[in-house]
């Protein structure tokens, strides 16, 4: 029996051990998280807590432990957008001294969420919205979720979702009836970052493991395959999950990958979603249900394997 317990100890021990989903490493209410690393330093940016725009958490030692600031990153959310909803941002570096910060907020004359950019010379802002969105795509119920994408041609794209679940549909995130598309969208986008080239194209919808919607699109190059990580189910159920496709093409087709990659239960997660990786493929943050009433959900941060398409945390 004494030996059977060591063994058992020493076993758990070691799965703790080999565990690399770390956090919360904000124990604040922190969703749709974003990362940067850009001069030496490291950056999360998140959708609004009711004081701010857009947050910000800055992290000195590549994301292991985090600080968050009391800054807001957006504090003038652009003459087309009200303060109050601004969503799920993004932020790239330009590499010409700029940054371009994606982000959803609502506008007034759609009366959808459209997605929209601001620059900045400072990572942490403030940033300057452009005149107008990128996106607004009314008819499909709003665009939201915007990740920003350099391919290695220099191309710059942003992906992000056709918002079909603000529709209606019932259920508690809306379409449980099936009756909206939720794709996810890819944009070609000028140099600049900021002026849409031609049209956009459908990469990915949802399928029938992915309940009424597909959202939180995030896309990297790894290993000349595009991984594109999105969210599945309703944000504000247990279902919630942190899923990925793959392609040969920044166009498609994206294949799913068999199983999420992470689910309620994992790590002791709850709903984990929200997912955004490094570029390298190699570490990503997102965020994980803490409370369902208010739904509050904190920042954590894992550490990406690869096994050739394959990845796990």
């Amino acid at each position: 029996m004494k030996l059977t317990v060591i063994i058992g100890i020493k076993l758990a021990l070691a799965t703790l051990a080999a565990s690399t989903v770390m956090g919360p490493v904000i124990s604040s209410n922190f969703p749709d998280p974003a990362i940067l690393q850009a001069a030496g330093s490291t950056y999360a940016f998140a959708t609004n807590n009711g004081n701010v725009n857009i947050q910000v958490a800055t992290s000195p030692d590549n994301g292991t432990t985090w600080t968050l600031t009391d800054i807001d990153a957006l504090p003038n959310v652009g003459s087309w957008a009200t303060t109050g909803s601004t969503w799920a941002p993004d932020v790239i570096d330009r590499g010409d001294g700029v940054y371009v910060l994606y982000y959803a907020a609502t506008s007034p004359s759609q009366k959808t969420h459209c997605v929209g950019a601001a620059t900045s010379t400072n990572a942490t802002g403030p940033y300057t919205p452009q005149p107008q969105p990128i996106a607004c795509q009314t008819a499909g119920g709003g665009s939201i979720d915007p990740a920003g994408f350099q391919d290695l041609d220099g191309t710059r794209y942003i992906v992000y979702k056709v918002d079909g679940s603000s529709l209606g549909g019932g259920g508690p995130c809306g379409n449980a009836n099936g009756a909206y598309a939720t794709p996810i969208m890819l944009q070609q986008m000028e140099e600049d970052g900021l002026t849409p080239v031609g049209d956009p194209v459908q990469i990915l919808n949802r399928g029938p493991n992915d309940g009424p919607l597909i959202e939180a699109p995030a896309l990297i190059l790894h290993e000349g395959t595009y991984v594109l990580f999105f969210s599945s189910n309703c944000y504000n159920t247990n279902l919630y999950d942190i899923s990925y496709a793959t392609a040969s093409s920044i166009s498609g087709p994206y294949t799913k990958a068999p199983s999420p990659l992470l689910v309620t239960g994992d790590d002791g997660l709850t709903a984990p979603g929200g997912a955004t990786p490094r570029s390298d493929g190699t570490f990503m943050v997102f965020h994980a249900t803490v409370d369902s009433n208010p739904l509050t959900r904190y920042l954590y941060t894992a550490t990406m394997d690869w096994n050739g398409n394959v990845v796990s945390v």
